[in-house]
């Protein structure tokens, strides 16, 4: 992972962590971290596919720092390629450290998705 100072791609969800969220040591679970950057980025994929969209892999997910509880938890996507029903788009987690300010780089994946019909079946991601 590239060292980054600030995020990048447009904001697609921000929410806090809270305490339901954690683990035994009162950090925030991975996989509730992973929940969040597939609902923001799914976002980003049906406004572009305007479908209905699927993920279907991950790839490349780093864990750098723990999220604590009261961090404000922010996710960005960009779109990276658009295949022909597919689109690969790059997620980064920055968090606002709560009471400090402090910005950091949690985690980032790159997650593809497939834009479907009311069958499930992958059609072409409408390109503007």
């Amino acid at each position: 992972m590239k060292d980054v100072d600030q995020a990048r791609g447009e904001l697609v969800i921000q929410t806090i962590a809270m305490p339901k969220d954690t683990n035994r040591h009162g950090d925030i679970f991975g996989g509730w971290l992973v929940a969040q950057m597939d609902l923001g980025s799914a976002i980003l994929a049906s406004k572009i596919a305007k479908a209905r969209v699927v993920t279907v892999a991950i790839e490349q997910m780093s864990f750098l720092q723990p999220v604590h509880v009261g961090d404000t938890v922010a996710c960005y996507a960009r779109l990276e390629k658009v295949g022909r029903t597919s689109m690969r788009i790059p997620v980064e987690v920055w968090v606002n450290r709560f009471m400090s300010d402090e910005e950091v780089r949690v985690t980032s994946a790159v997650f593809i998705y497939v834009a479907i019909d009311e069958n499930g079946k992958p059609i072409p991601v409408q390109r503007r």
